[in-house]
């Protein structure tokens, strides 16, 4: 895997920190989680990792930038998991999922990421949990401060956003992890009232 890492990191590729990957990667083998959905493939990364805990596992994982589909696809192919990983090619906003998954996780657009939870919620299983990456945003979330430019205070305003949604939603509950670049993890509420 470091060579992906080498990959990502010199052609500016964002994929999970390292300890956020082997955080979820523990997570799923804790909850025995079988069948994952991925909003956002990059170049395959955490796809391959979810994938290889176990022979069990299924990811299907939806990627809209041609180039990164394209390496993801090698990738894919380097570690033999084309059986078990199935990587569809175009915007998770437009493409509709069949079946129900265990986990939902959602590393794309973050300004989408409340589209994306709205629109996914319907493919996960009953005791399932959908999982968001990056709500630090390199800490600018926590410390404005460190904002640079316009495009920063964009998306750390549409991650704000989406932490309130989180926190303000009545049929799921929240629960925020600080490992790699913050993750959260929400469960359908059992009350759901």
């Amino acid at each position: 895997m470091e060579e992906l890492e080498l990959y990502a990191k010199e052609n500016n590729i964002p994929i999970m920190q390292k300890d956020g990957i082997l955080y979820l990667c523990n997570y799923i083998k804790d909850n025995n989680i079988k069948n994952i959905l991925e909003i956002g493939s990059a170049i395959g990364y955490s796809s391959i990792m979810m994938a290889s805990i176990s022979n069990d596992i299924k990811v299907t994982t939806i990627e809209r930038d041609k180039d990164r589909y394209e390496v993801a696809v090698s990738n894919i192919h380097k570690y033999n998991l084309e059986d078990r990983i199935n990587i569809i090619y175009g915007d998770a906003c437009d493409i509709e999922i069949e079946g129900y998954f265990d986990l939902i996780f959602i590393d794309a657009a973050k300004g989408k990421n409340t589209f994306f939870f709205e629109k996914f919620k319907n493919n996960l299983s009953i005791d399932g949990v959908i999982i968001t990456d990056n709500l630090s945003f390199h800490g600018l979330v926590e410390d404005s401060s460190l904002i640079k430019t316009r495009n920063q205070k964009g998306i750390v305003n549409k991650i704000k956003s989406y932490i309130e949604f989180l926190d303000n939603n009545k049929e799921f509950t929240t629960t925020y992890i600080p490992v790699g670049d913050t993750i959260s993890i929400s469960k359908r509420r059992i009350d759901n009232e």
